[in-house]
């Protein structure tokens, strides 16, 4: 047997994680829909999911340590834990500057932008479960990557969008380094997906 039963705690704690982005991306969703008054709040609420994560990846890291046996290479297994960490810190750091800022509004698209992370999460959270059998999670890493292309296309007309002609220049510039950290957020999820494709590639 390749996988120990105390290995398939690392899958249930990557899981865990995993679907802690799920509840992130939904109130990054809610944030952005917010009116300006009500963001502080969900703000400190996401916060709190991303200390969770903060959390889990400690536990993992912990788990890796005493662990004599893991179920693929433990190079690998850290390296997915901390790019699950990173979608939540770009996420986190957005949510905190649209505060900071005070950002009368999003610019139009924002919203769109989210929903790719949503569905990038959503697919995440389906497929930590299928780590024990990686080579069947290709169709995974491919719409990530299709998602991720989808992010930047929105990004780039958010901020075709932002640099028109008469915009406030400090706005602009404080709306497009909140705007950035969601895009940082799609790569970082596209960088966790080329994880998995490695370990994919490592079992085969």
């Amino acid at each position: 047997m390749r996988f120990t039963p105390r290995g398939t705690r690392f899958f249930e704690l990557l899981t865990d994680a995993a679907r802690n982005l799920v509840t992130a991306t939904a109130l990054l969703r809610e944030l952005v829909a917010a009116e300006p008054g009500e963001r502080e709040p969900l703000a400190k609420r996401l916060h709190e999911v991303e200390h969770h994560g903060d959390e889990l990846l400690h536990t993992i890291m912990v788990e890796l340590n005493s662990s004599f046996v893991t179920p693929f290479d433990r190079e690998d297994i850290q390296a997915l834990a901390a790019k699950i960490d990173d979608v939540l810190d770009f996420m986190d750091t957005a949510a905190d500057l649209a505060v900071l800022y005070r950002l009368d509004a999003f610019p139009p698209g924002t919203d769109v932008l989210v929903r790719v992370l949503c569905r990038a999460s959503e697919l995440t959270a389906e497929s930590m479960p299928g780590l024990a059998k990686v080579g069947e999670l290709e169709p995974f890493w491919i719409e990530i990557n299709e998602l991720e292309n989808e992010a930047d296309r929105i990004y780039r007309r958010i901020l075709a969008h932002l640099f028109e002609p008469g915009g406030d220049a400090l706005e602009v510039l404080k709306t497009k380094e909140v705007v950035e950290q969601f895009e940082l957020a799609a790569d970082a999820f596209e960088h966790l997906a080329d994880v998995v494709q490695t370990i994919a590639v490592k079992e085969s």
